[in-house]
């Protein structure tokens, strides 16, 4: 096998991307092969408003681990909370959010985090579009014929293709990454401690 052949199958990957919410969470997953994404779905899991608030952070944990066990993603891409004016609706999206990085963590799948405005800038070129020039921009990519009515759907897409365009190396500044503590150990040699 050539070093390019070698080269090309390493960055082959399959990118899970979840847009975190407590009544939709959007979630899109990518297939790299070389450097070209291959859409393989993209959904949303629409959570009852007769559930109890526990009860859909279990359905979002249950249904993330689903995702990873039918797909084996190498990586999650997740949309960070906003800071919006509203502190309950805030701390309720950060929930979901830590519920869907559990079951990554729970399963060995790398996390990496990325703001709204940098999602937005790397599909767009504009950290200020909107949900719609996103899923557009989603579509002329992928060569859909059509769009998902629910645009959490797409927004989860943007958040796995934002990853892929992040390269090898996304900046400290971008995406925030997490393994869980086999990774910080192999990172911090020097932290751990014998006796």
């Amino acid at each position: 096998m050539s070093n390019h052949a070698i080269k090309k199958a390493a960055k082959d990957r399959i990118i899970l991307g979840i847009d975190p919410g407590t009544n939709v969470m959007g979630y899109g997953i990518i297939h790299i092969k070389g450097v070209q994404p291959h859409l393989l779905i993209m959904d949303a899991l629409h959570l009852s408003p007769k559930k109890s608030h526990p009860d859909r952070l279990k359905t979002i944990f249950e249904f993330t681990l689903e995702l990873i066990r039918t797909h084996h993603p190498d990586e999650l891409a997740i949309e960070a909370p906003f800071f919006g004016k509203n502190v309950q609706s805030m701390l309720k999206l950060g929930r979901a959010q830590g519920v869907a990085m559990a079951a990554c963590l729970y399963q060995s799948v790398p996390i990496f985090e990325y703001s709204p405005k940098k999602i937005k800038q790397s599909i767009t070129g504009n950290g200020n579009a909107s949900k719609e020039q996103v899923a557009a921009m989603l579509k002329s990519i992928f060569s859909l014929k059509s769009l998902p009515d629910n645009l959490d759907a797409t927004d989860g897409l943007a958040a796995a293709l934002c990853h892929h365009f992040q390269g090898d190396n996304p900046s400290g500044a971008a995406a925030k990454s997490s393994s869980g503590w086999a990774g910080f150990l192999k990172k911090n040699p020097d932290r751990l401690r014998n006796g």
